[in-house]
């Protein structure tokens, strides 16, 4: 009879070996149930990515899993080294991280064997003990240091054992146990044998991994003799790559695509059996000549387990002055900010007692030092003059208001605190910081300076497979040209399947064969990026916690480890988000304040709180409920307004007509995927116009979607549904939240259905209705917007609709500075600025600053002296009317000349400021050093206008003038010594042009264009208006006049094509002309028709029906015509 045998698997990789792993940890564990192992092992390469993920599912299935890695060493060879408990995994963390930081910069990890072993012995305290209690340290495979000393796996006898012993003797002075027990037998040995030998204290084994090949035998006998020479454990491992069989063709796609070849290629990489995981009874036949290695692997696996979740850390200690405890210094700044925004108790009595609740609250929970950290963060940007908010659940926080954490007043908006914290709450609050996309980076090196590199990093994101990247990996894998590679990968759309469903439409079929591997690639983990923003700070050294390295981009260190990995092993992070709008409105309130503008004692329309009078304009002092800002939200003149400036908003607006905040919190949520998908965006807008009666799908809806009509459309609703209709603990409806906002959502969802199901079912909801339920919420699974997220942008959205309204000067030149940002590009901004009327001067060397600015007219420039400030009028097709001022202009700046570059504007406007403006082209060269290049792209702009000379004559004689500034002389180019030797003044020969024609207004316009991406003289069309209306081509607002149904052709320049992956093929355009603009929708079969034009063509002439109603106009294109001879800027695209 068979001995029956028993296994664990002490080497093992998942996808987060990345390219060497086909499946995710819950795979791997899965399978090892199956198969009746014991244990299984995560040796991923160079670090523990899937650790976390893995402990999850062992804890799933109920499985012990063991944690360690596969370190790469300095001569190219892997050494797998598994942590025995707690410090042995910390002391394993450490010292990876500890060789990643040590290298100053991103670079591959080469590991030293002594350094290594010090690391593993020395606690991060600085105790010093034997490395063998605390890790297990494996010899490798074929790639180990003990095979590579060996000699070529393939040729047995070629192979060099004393270079083997003399390795194997390396590696055991410097990991095994100094009192390891007696040399192991060859022949079976009883495991109290084994006890009696003390193999608990043993920290280093010879690993035999067999691929069933020829050599397999000299192999174990090799191995068996070396192991036995040093007194240690032979241990049988399947250096896993895939959990069963039927991955190993997607494994071997992976080995393929690390090499960056085909199959065929590979073929010399593979090995002979697959390796997928096994059970006990087939490793013992696969290592019939050492069976009792394989038992010795679960013996091993017994010492080896132990739960991840030990390990957690905890924050940091916030900084409190002496004499204050955490919560009486949050309590003293919450006071401070509390009376400089709703005034003393007396005045805001509400407020007051709202305040008081939440802080006991916080109190009760031990919070006090995180809300103090966040706080310092924002005190920081404050000091430093960088603009932040809040986002996310900080909005439902009075304190977070007082604290300036956000801009959004809890106690005016009735906003409800327990969502944000709770009593009954196991983890940290949610507070999100947007910070200036420009100057995020100051804020982040602020947080590294502050907690030191060991106690933060910022967390990975999980770079996955894409429908693009899988089916060119899966042609080349395949043996597919490298053309036709690219031709498949680009008839993917970028985040939608690989099948026809996620085709753009193009007719070259991809195989079969291609398509199956690319779908199983399809959302496998790719390699590691960067978080946007999010940073863990730790009590004590994060390195002991996870891996950390250097990241490709300078002076940041990165975590190994996900948002959802940081969270489930109790990592507090918090997210530090870039928003390019901010720094567009803290451009226009520094504007404001240079002007010495302040809140004022009154408003004619809105409220201003008493509190505020005097104070510089910011996010905390604008006034509320302005009417201004809905008047201009309902006619859709939303053009450089953050969140609400895109196709889909602003064809929403006109029909939703917000009136006040709220319906801006709406308006913000309800153009996203997840409402669109649940058929949530038409059945809202049609009840609020009052043309559809409010209806719940069961009375239990009702306390949840009451506000929002009967419609869902935030998580904070999805999750009182499961609670009211489905029975849902808060804790269940919290793990539905973050089902809803983690990767692979779906799928998490899925998991939750029958739960979901059951639990309405329970309650009487009839089987139909509940699967209704439960399809609306899944929609929301991968988009879901939650409602705290949604008042911290409609602020945002507020404060920028209230400066266009209000200061319109100030917002677009905060815009324009801020560029790139948003959806509208430079042109399309000043465009909209002149058909509202506010003056836009161009580029002009002796008034523009780097980027755009605000600029007042003086007491000399008078109206008619200058072209330049004549009066304004707006244009009849402005869709609404803005507070212009006479006095003021926006300027342009000149670092968006092409060519110059924000170094040499910079360098222009320093000079002009130190030693006056410049007399004329000459004056300019000799006082700043710039290139031919850049002196001609200054002359071809019309940069150069104000110092008397036409743009060709600039041009003509910037060639020469280049050298007056004079020649760097100087041993080295970069020499400190190096000085310029200038020209004699009037010695530039040459540098007076003969008379040359003045440039038309076509050329100047395609000059502006071409070199600033922006004209002031308007649209291109205007010039074309002429013959366009003769061929009888409307303009945008002509369409105002024409009836609903009505064929026409409009003409404009492209400045948007898109296809979002909700609007079920069809192709959205955006045209603009002199007048407006419009939306254009292209039906599938339509845009195939003319794809090559509607992809190419700058401007276009379109045929097409008039769609007109609740304020909207769009057209329903049948015909796509290419408008020549139209200069342009390039189009954004989503297509």
């Amino acid at each position: 009879m068979t001995s029956r045998h028993r296994y664990a698997e002490l080497h093992a990789h998942s996808a987060y070996s990345f390219l060497d792993g086909a499946n995710e940890p819950d795979e791997l564990a899965s399978a090892a149930v199956e198969l009746g192992v014991e244990a299984l092992a995560l040796t991923d390469h160079d670090g523990v990515p899937g650790i976390v993920k893995h402990a999850q599912a062992g804890r799933a299935h109920g499985l012990p899993t063991i944690h360690g890695t596969e370190l790469t060493l300095a001569d190219g060879s892997h050494l797998p080294v598994l942590a025995r408990n707690p410090t042995g995994y910390r002391r394993l963390v450490s010292a990876i991280s500890q060789h990643n930081l040590d290298a100053g910069q991103r670079q591959e990890p080469a590991h030293d064997l002594t350094t290594l072993a010090s690391a593993l012995r020395t606690d991060p305290t600085g105790q010093t003990e034997a490395a063998a209690g605390t890790c297990l340290v494996l010899t490798g495979t074929a790639n180990g240091p003990l095979r590579r000393a060996l000699g070529d796996p393939h040729r047995p006898d070629t192979w060099d054992l004393k270079a083997a012993d003399a390795c194997l003797g390396r590696l055991t002075e410097l990991f095994a146990a100094p009192d390891r027990g007696r040399p192991p037998s060859t022949g079976p040995t009883t495991i109290a044998h084994r006890q009696a030998e003390g193999d608990a204290v043993i920290g280093l084994a010879v690993e035999l991994t067999l691929d069933g090949g020829p050599t397999d035998a000299a192999l174990t006998d090799a191995l068996t003799r070396l192991a036995h020479d040093h007194r240690l454990p032979l241990v049988a491992t399947g250096a896993v790559r895939c959990a069963r069989p039927i991955d190993a063709r997607l494994a071997d796609v992976l080995t393929s695509t690390r090499l960056v070849t085909d199959l065929e290629g590979a073929r010399g990489h593979l090995p002979a059996i697959g390796r997928w995981l096994r059970g006990a009874q087939d490793m013992a036949r696969l290592h019939r000549r050492r069976p009792d290695a394989v038992d010795l692997a679960a013996e091993l696996a017994a010492d080896l387990a132990f739960d991840l979740s030990l390990i957690a850390p905890d924050l940091p200690d916030a900084d409190v002055p002496e004499g204050h405890t955490p919560a009486s210094w949050l309590r003293e700044l919450t006071r401070q900010g509390a009376t400089r925004r709703y005034g003393t108790p007396q005045e805001h009595p509400r407020a007051w007692e709202v305040l008081n609740h939440e802080l006991e609250v916080i109190e009760s929970l031990g919070f006090p030092g995180y809300f103090l950290i966040v706080h310092a963060i924002v005190e920081f940007c404050a000091q430093s003059g960088i603009l932040c908010q809040g986002r996310g659940s900080a909005a439902n926080s009075a304190v977070c208001y007082a604290l300036g954490i956000t801009a959004v007043d809890a106690v005016r908006h009735q906003m409800l605190f327990e969502r944000f914290l709770s009593p009954g709450r196991a983890g940290y609050p949610d507070i999100d910081l947007d910070i200036e996309a420009c100057r995020r980076e100051e804020v982040i090196q602020h947080v590294y300076s502050r907690y030191g590199r060991e106690r933060a990093a910022q967390v990975a994101n999980v770079i996955s497979y894409r429908p693009r990247s899988a089916v060119r990996d899966a042609a080349r894998a395949l043996g597919h040209p490298a053309g036709v590679q690219d031709a498949w990968a680009k008839q993917m759309e970028r985040w939608t399947s690989v099948r026809p469903g996620g085709l753009t439409g193009q007719n070259d079929e991809v195989p079969e064969p291609v398509l199956d591997i690319a779908e199983k690639l399809l959302r496998l983990p790719r390699h590691l990026g960067v978080h946007p923003g999010g940073m863990v700070l730790c009590g004590r050294p994060v390195t002991e916690v996870c891996p950390v390295r250097w990241a490709a981009m300078d002076d940041r260190s990165v975590l190994q480890w996900d948002k959802d990995d940081c969270a489930e092993a109790g990592l507090v992070k918090f997210d530090l988000l870039g928003l390019g709008a901010l720094t567009a409105l803290r451009l226009a309130f520094t504007t404001l304040a240079q002007r010495g503008q302040t809140v004022p004692d009154a408003v004619t329309e809105g409220e201003l709180r008493t509190s505020q009078s005097g104070r510089p304009w910011g996010l905390h002092t604008l006034p509320e409920e302005d009417p201004a800002v809905y008047r201009l939200l309902t006619a859709a003149d939303t053009v450089g307004v953050f969140q609400v400036e895109s196709r889909a908003q602003m064809a929403t607006l006109p029909r939703l007509r917000p009136q006040e905040f709220y319906d801006i919190v709406v308006e913000v949520a309800l153009i996203r995927p997840g409402p669109i998908q649940g058929d949530a965006v038409n059945p809202y807008i049609r009840r609020r116009l009052g043309r559809e009666e409010v209806t719940y799908l069961h009375d239990s809806l009702k306390p949840a979607l009451t506000k929002t009509l009967g419609v869902p459309l935030f998580q904070e609703q999805l999750m009182q549904i499961a609670v009211d209709a489905a029975g849902f603990s808060p804790a269940e409806a919290d793990s539905l939240r973050q089902a809803m906002g983690a990767k692979r959502s779906i799928e998490r969802m899925d998991a939750l259905r029958d739960k979901l199901i059951a639990g309405m079912r329970s309650r009487g909801i009839d089987a139909p209705t509940a699967e209704t339920i439960y399809s609306k919420l899944r929609s929301f699974a991968e988009f879901g917007f939650p409602e705290s997220h949604a008042f911290s942008f409609a602020y945002l959205v507020y404060a920028s609709a209230w400066l266009k309204a209000r200061k319109p000067e100030d917002f677009y030149a905060g815009v324009l500075a801020a560029q790139p940002m948003g959806f509208w590009s430079p042109q399309s901004l000043v465009a909209d600025a002149r058909r509202h009327g506010v003056r836009v001067l161009p580029a002009d060397i002796n008034r523009s600053l780097v980027q755009a600015t605000v600029e007042q007219r003086e007491d000399h420039q008078e109206a008619g002296h200058s072209d330049q400030w004549e009066p304004l009028r707006p244009d009849p097709a402005a869709l609404s009317s803005l507070d212009v001022h006479d006095d003021l202009a926006v300027r342009l700046g000149l670092a968006p000349i092409k060519g110059l570059g924000e170094r040499s504007a910079q360098a222009i406007v320093t000079e002009r400021r130190a030693h006056g403006p410049y007399q004329d082209l000459a004056d300019l060269a000799r006082r700043v050093s710039l290139s031919r290049s850049r002196l001609e792209s200054l002359a071809v702009s019309g940069a150069l206008d104000s110092l008397g000379v036409e743009r060709r004559q600039a041009l003509w004689a910037a060639g020469v003038l280049s050298d007056e500034h004079g020649r760097r002389r100087g041993a080295s180019r970069r020499g400190q010594g190096a000085w310029y030797q200038p020209t004699l003044p009037g010695t530039a020969v040459g540098a007076q042009a003969p008379t040359l024609p003045i440039m038309t207004d076509r050329e100047r316009q395609a000059a502006d264009l071409s070199l600033t991406g922006v004209s002031t003289q308007g649209s291109p069309l205007r010039l074309l208006r002429p013959s366009l209306a003769a061929d009888g081509v409307l303009s945008t607002a002509d369409l105002a006049d024409q009836e609903h149904g009505s064929r026409v052709r409009v003409a404009g320049v492209v400045t948007h094509r898109q296809r979002p992956h909700t609007a079920s093929g069809m192709i959205f355009l955006n045209l603009e002309d002199e007048t407006g603009l419009l939306n254009v929708v292209c039906r599938a079969g339509m845009w195939r028709r003319y794809r090559s034009i509607g992809r190419r063509a700058v401007a276009l002439i379109v045929r097409g029906t008039v769609e007109k109603g609740d304020g909207v106009i769009a057209l329903m294109a049948d015909r796509l015509q290419v408008l020549p001879g139209v200069p342009g800027t390039g189009s954004r695209d989503w297509c």
